[in-house]
């Protein structure tokens, strides 16, 4: 057994001299698109014929002052209606802090990130904004795997306003602690999102960002690009969000008054136009569809039982939808950043879907980079001699010689680990992965409810209408992430 320890030891050293340079073979690896589609089930886009779209953050790009705005009203709305310390107005957004797909833990008040299979990240558990370390973990959970029953108590933040979100609960948990008051974790997480939730519906973001629009909305001729297109070969267009129509009009006038060769309203870029619609409930309800008159601001008693050119119609429910149009499940595709609110209704529809997820695009350029594949390739190697050192030796047996190596092999592991998740977010890391570079939950749900996914909608402009887009042959779990093989380094 020594031999086998020393053999290991030998491994481990040349493994050490070989990390000292970035291999020549490292730097020949292919490189991801940032702006590629990317394919969890085989689409062929010529049996498309109906394109859906949501509105924020699908065809509308914001700026990152978006979140700042939405925390700043959220939290007055706490302060002034809910009663919360008046230190609260204080309180600044912080957009290092959080990343999209953590969880809330409303019974113990955790902010967690957990991977693919539903087990707590080390190194991604906060209590306010204090990090805590394995043993607490421990203490709190009892083990890092979080059961069914325990998942019950956790609330997903998956869309936009999960940034804001994730950040005001931490913020108001680390205040009730640092200030020794008692709370319950559950009453934050209702107060923050009815808070959010109120900010939205009473249409205070929306004002906020028409106000300014130069501060909050991207320009972007390339989605009318895009749309334009599709019209042109002839594919049936329709509008589906939870926003009011006078904030989808000024935000898409705004976003195209720029556009050559675009003079005319934009809602005749568009088969249908359905405003307020109540997602997820639009797809499990039987609510009818009501017929807006823009001028009056009213809603009209008539029956809607067919979508006429340039109108606008509010709520509405799949059900209906699928009736007055007779567009058939497969031939339609539905693109949306909301996980839950715009994409799984629509895949339990049978329609396909299209997740437009924002950070991909800087996640697969860190991704791309070679000191990010350097250090995913050093924990791979020495993953694989750990591996061979639990299975050569028992717990009962460790010798001195052993306990040693292990101790170095650990501290070699975890120090990799810290490089590559300090390269995308201090905090939590990359959304996409772990720090040990296996998939997160949030790719876990990607990969069950979106067909296709990419980072903005016009991505689709890079690939031919008539495109077949294929899962890759050598699939790993998700489709744009690279394995760096252990033996780039071994063939030096």
């Amino acid at each position: 057994m020594d031999d086998e320890i020393a053999k290991i030891r030998q491994e481990f050293n040349a493994a050490k001299q070989s990390f000292l340079k970035i291999p020549e073979a490292l730097k020949e690896m292919p490189k991801m698109n940032p702006e590629g589609i990317y394919v969890n089930k085989n689409l062929r886009l010529d049996n498309i014929q109906v394109y859906g779209f949501d509105y924020d953050y699908t065809l509308a790009h914001y700026s990152s002052n978006l979140q700042s705005l939405i925390y700043d009203l959220a939290k007055e709305h706490m302060v002034n209606e809910f009663r919360y310390p008046e230190v609260c107005i204080s309180f600044k957004y912080d957009p290092n802090f959080p990343i999209r797909g953590l969880y809330y833990d409303k019974q113990k008040g955790c902010l967690l990130k957990l991977d693919f299979f539903g087990s707590i990240e080390p190194d991604g558990c906060y209590f306010g904004r204090r990090k805590l370390s394995r043993k607490e973990i421990a203490e709190i959970y009892g083990t890092r795997h979080i059961g069914r029953d325990q998942a019950r108590g956790l609330v997903g933040l998956m869309d936009f306003f999960c940034f804001t979100e994730a950040c005001l609960i931490a913020d108001i948990v680390q205040y009730f602690v640092d200030a020794k008051l008692e709370f319950d974790a559950s009453y934050i997480y209702e107060d923050v999102n009815r808070a959010i939730q109120h900010v939205h519906r009473r249409g205070l973001v929306h004002r906020g960002i028409l106000s300014d629009p130069n501060r909050y909305l991207v320009k972007n001729g390339q989605v009318l690009q895009f749309v334009k297109m599709l019209r042109e070969k002839g594919k049936k267009l329709f509008l589906l969000t939870n926003s009011p129509y006078y904030f989808v009009d000024g935000g898409m006038r705004f976003m195209l008054e720029d556009s050559t060769g675009y003079t005319d309203s934009w809602r005749e870029l568009f088969d249908v136009v359905i405003a307020q619609a109540n997602k997820p409930d639009f797809y499990t309800s039987d609510h009818p569809f009501r017929c807006y008159d823009t001028e009056k601001d009213t809603l009209a008693f008539t029956k809607v039982d067919a979508f006429i050119p340039n109108k606008i119609y509010y709520h509405g429910c799949l059900k209906s939808f699928l009736q007055i149009t007779k567009w058939n499940g497969p031939e339609v595709i539905y693109f949306g950043d909301h996980l839950f609110s715009d994409l799984r209704g629509p895949s339990k529809a049978g329609w396909r879907t299209a997740a437009i997820i924002h950070e991909l695009e800087s996640e697969i350029r860190i991704q791309n980079d070679e000191t990010y594949r350097f250090e995913q390739a050093k924990f791979h190697i020495i993953q694989e001699l750990l591996g061979k050192l639990h299975a050569t030796v028992a717990n009962s047996q460790r010798t001195e010689a052993c306990q040693l190596l292990l101790a170095e092999l650990n501290e070699e592991r975890q120090k990799a680990r810290r490089m590559m998740k300090k390269m995308f977010n201090k905090s939590f890391g990359a959304t996409f992965l772990t720090d040990t570079g296996q998939e997160s939950a949030f790719a876990y749900h990607i990969h069950r409810y979106a067909d296709v996914y990419t980072s903005k909608a016009e991505n689709f402009l890079l690939y031919p209408p008539e495109a077949w887009l294929h899962v890759p042959f050598d699939i790993k779990i998700m489709p744009h992430h690279v394995k760096v093989p252990s033996s780039l380094f071994r063939n030096q």
